[in-house]
């Protein structure tokens, strides 16, 4: 059984910092490519960040490029993203996923305070 469990949201003030962090169980990612997806109330789910299995490839949204990193640690089967200058926009519940999988997690919650 394949799961995925993110932990590090929480509550922050805008232009905060925050570690999210995603393990993986029952699936080695080390070919996989993974993505950081967000969905906030009322709005679609939109794409944060991606990463090959490499590490070689990174992608990010415009709204978060510059501000938010995506790494991997294969060995300990975790994916990463690092969120710096927070803004309340960036508000949601993050979730990390295979990508061409239906494997997804349940997501963390962020919440950025003005």
């Amino acid at each position: 059984q394949v799961q995925l469990v993110e932990s590090g949201g929480g509550l922050v003030q805008s232009g905060g910092s925050l570690r999210l962090s995603c393990a993986v169980s029952g699936l080695s990612i080390s070919t996989q490519y993974m993505r950081w997806y967000r969905q906030a109330p009322g709005r679609e789910r939109e794409m944060v960040a991606g990463i090959t299995a490499s590490s070689g490839s990174r992608k990010y949204a415009d709204a978060v490029k510059g501000r938010f990193t995506i790494s991997r640690d294969n060995a300990k089967n975790e994916v990463y993203l690092q969120m710096d200058n927070l803004k309340p926009e960036d508000t949601a519940v993050y979730i990390c996923s295979v990508l061409y999988t239906d494997y997804y997690g349940q997501g963390t919650q962020v919440t950025v305070s003005s």
